[in-house]
């Protein structure tokens, strides 16, 4: 039986138990609530633990290295000295009857590519030849008998180079120069420019009127008998009749020998100029033989009243366009390596500067030292195009590549050795207008004053000024 204590002290131990069991789960919920309040962020606490970290300067290293400089264009190839070409005048005027005055036709044109040399027939026209010869002044006017100049003189010269004799180089056109002419046609399978029939005609006047003149001066003279005789009359006294007589048939006389010499001069001067002639249109003197045709402006059946084409040399050139700044580097003599597409190469020499000045005259450092300013509204002019012309002595895969595209590059300096290098980014301008580069050591930055030498796709040499600068030094190039 038990008794009443004992069922109190069962009770009191129900009791706290219960409450041991519900602190527990007060504790366990309380260490829940903190460890869910320390696993979940606000937006804004989420965003700054996402942040990246406070940027820090770009470095690049310092490299000690060759340095070559080249400037790299795109050229163009073409054939040198190109000049219009055409026709000074007519083509076998009057070389036959009923030809003069008819329409120039082409009736055979010339082909562009041609190679042209001295005494070549370029084209025909009206079945007449038009020549190339050397010579430096143009064609400008027919060339025959009585005709005297610089032009004559290179027309006699290229006769004796074609192995026809005009019999000295005089300047003026002699029979000997229209001999020689009329067999130089006659060579190439033509007749030379024969008097047309107007000139025939012309010339048969002029004979006809020295005979009349002969005729009437002759008649006049004979009347001299009949004064005289008139004279010599019974009366030892001239009568006054018979000494006017005597005047006017001095008179008649005096004229009628007056015009004989004018008719005499008159034929005697279209006699210098008739003979063997060469048309303004026959020839065409260039300055440098053998040429090329380069281009054809008339075909068969036109008028060749304009420009017939284009003629150059057979010298091969590149025109290449670069920066003004990479201009500047340029001087005469300095070879460029010109690429082909399909990696094919040849060798060539600067040559001349678009700009009118010969690129002898740019400067005679291999290289300049780059622009160490921080400005950027530097003139525009810097980096304006500017023409350059490179000949090719030796074209060899160039030669039949006309107007192609090549890579050109042309060394224009080298260091001395390997030397320290950094890019040109690296380079900054100080308050007093000197070079420096910013290096990263440990945890700072120091500013080293350098001088900057030859550059080159970008990377520039530097030597230190008043400081050290080491290969494997870190250069700041940006921020």
């Amino acid at each position: 039986m038990s008794r009443p204590q004992d069922h109190a002290t069962s009770r009191i131990g129900s009791g706290r138990r219960r409450l041991g069991v519900v602190v527990s789960a007060v504790v366990l919920v309380g260490a829940g609530g903190w460890f869910a309040g320390t696993q979940v962020q606000s937006p804004a606490d989420a965003a700054a633990s996402h942040q990246a970290p406070k940027a820090g300067p770009v470095t690049v290293a310092v490299v000690r290295q060759s340095l070559t400089a080249s400037v790299v264009a795109t050229g163009s190839v073409e054939f040198a000295s190109p000049r219009p070409l055409s026709l000074a005048g007519p083509v076998g005027s009057g070389a036959s009857a009923g030809t003069e005055g008819i329409e120039q036709r082409v009736t055979k044109a010339p082909v562009a590519g041609t190679k042209i040399k001295e005494g070549d027939v370029l084209m025909t026209v009206n079945g007449r030849p038009v020549f190339a010869l050397g010579g430096s002044v143009p064609m400008y006017r027919a060339l025959g008998p009585g005709t005297s100049g610089d032009d004559v003189t290179q027309l006699q010269k290229a006769l004796k180079r074609l192995g026809f004799d005009p019999g000295g180089t005089s300047g003026t056109y002699g029979q000997g120069t229209a001999t020689a002419v009329a067999d130089w046609y006659k060579s190439e399978g033509y007749d030379a420019q024969e008097p047309s029939p107007t000139d025939q005609q012309q010339l048969g006047s002029l004979e006809q009127a020295v005979s009349a003149a002969q005729e009437t001066l002759l008649t006049t003279n004979s009347g001299a008998g009949d004064v005289s005789s008139s004279e010599t009359g019974s009366s030892s006294t001239p009568s006054p009749q018979s000494s006017t007589d005597k005047q006017v048939h001095e008179i008649q006389v005096k004229s009628a020998q007056k015009a004989l010499d004018l008719a005499n001069d008159a034929l005697s001067g279209f006699k210098a100029t008739y003979g063997t002639k060469v048309p303004a249109g026959e020839v065409v003197f260039l300055p440098k033989l053998p040429a090329r045709l380069d281009k054809v402006s008339v075909k068969t059946g036109d008028t060749p009243s304009a420009q017939i084409g284009t003629v150059t040399s057979s010298d091969v050139v590149v025109q290449a366009a670069v920066p003004g700044t990479d201009a500047q580097l340029l001087r005469h003599g300095m070879t460029a390596r010109l690429t082909t597409a399909d990696g094919r190469s040849a060798q060539g020499t600067v040559d001349v500067v678009a700009d009118g000045s010969d690129s002898s005259a740019a400067t005679d450092s291999a290289a300049t030292a780059p622009s160490t300013t921080d400005d950027t509204n530097s003139a525009s002019d810097s980096t304006a195009a500017v023409q350059v012309r490179i000949t090719v002595p030796d074209p060899g895969p160039l030669a039949g590549e006309a107007e192609a595209a090549v890579k050109v590059t042309i060394k224009v300096g080298a260091s001395d050795g390997k030397v320290l290098t950094v890019p040109m980014a690296a380079i900054h301008t100080s308050s007093d207008g000197r070079a420096r580069v910013k290096v990263e050591r440990g945890a700072t930055v120091t500013d080293v004053h350098v001088t900057v030498g030859l550059s080159a796709a970008g990377i520039v040499e530097v030597k230190p000024v008043g400081g050290a600068l080491k290969a494997g030094e870190r250069v700041v190039v940006g921020e």
